[in-house]
């Protein structure tokens, strides 16, 4: 049984049709990207597995249940987490109170907070700055944390290198990975290379629908077969 299926999704923004007829599944475990040209769905994807903005057609199953239309507080507090594009950090509060928003459910929220530490060092340096005052990537970091911190199953993480500065980058890449080690992810990606070398397997979107899929190892933005799907 998958983690998360997808089947015949069909999703629109008003009357647009953003997402027609996508199909995909994730294995427990597993990373997996979400590759291609910008508008042509994958964030949607995400938004439609989260029921931020669920199908018009189509079926949703998370842990072999069938989410489809449920609410999007309901699918989060099942074990389906989001770190979105724009990492959506507490400004005025700081990185400790951040986590600590996160962690409040859990039986020992410091136990909790210790093991974010542990993952993301870099945080615990800012634990009494205000997140506003981060860098982008150490929002990103922050925002990552969180994530892990819900008891998640499964982490949807919408372009995490957006914007940050090539040094940078490597620091996420390896944060992403540490959390994978606990976390199934599916990963929303514009840097082609970098998502073939993090995720175990993609998904190649073209206007909605899956158009290539396999796994990563060996693929490269030359190959024809997607070459064309990432260019202008």
């Amino acid at each position: 049984m998958s983690l998360l299926e997808l089947d015949d999704v069909h999703t629109y923004y008003g009357e647009s049709h953003i997402l027609q007829g996508l199909d995909l599944s994730v294995e427990d475990g597993e990373i997996v990207a979400l590759v291609g040209r910008n508008g042509v769905g994958k964030t949607t994807t995400l938004r439609t597995a989260l029921g931020l903005t669920p199908p018009r057609r189509g079926t949703v199953r998370f842990k072999g249940e069938d989410v489809t239309g449920t609410e999007p507080h309901t699918i989060a507090d099942s074990g389906m987490g989001w770190v979105p594009e724009d990492r959506r950090v507490f400004a005025h509060l700081t990185v400790a109170e951040n986590l600590r928003v996160a962690a409040h459910a859990a039986v020992d929220p410091d136990a909790r907070l210790d093991e974010a530490y542990d993952l993301f060092p870099a945080l615990e340096r800012f634990a009494d700055k205000e997140a506003g005052d981060l860098s982008g990537g150490q929002q990103q970091m922050l925002a990552i944390a969180r994530g892990m911190l819900g008891d998640n199953d499964l982490l949807l993480v919408d372009e995490p290198s957006e914007g940050l500065a090539p040094q940078i980058v490597s620091d996420v890449v390896e944060a992403l990975r540490a959390a994978s080690a606990d976390t199934t992810m599916v990963l929303v990606e514009q840097n082609f290379r970098l998502a073939m070398d993090l995720a175990d397997r993609f998904y190649l979107v073209d206007h909605g629908v899956v158009v290539e899929e396999g796994d990563t190892a060996g693929v490269t933005s030359d190959d024809e077969r997607i070459r064309r799907y990432l260019t202008a």
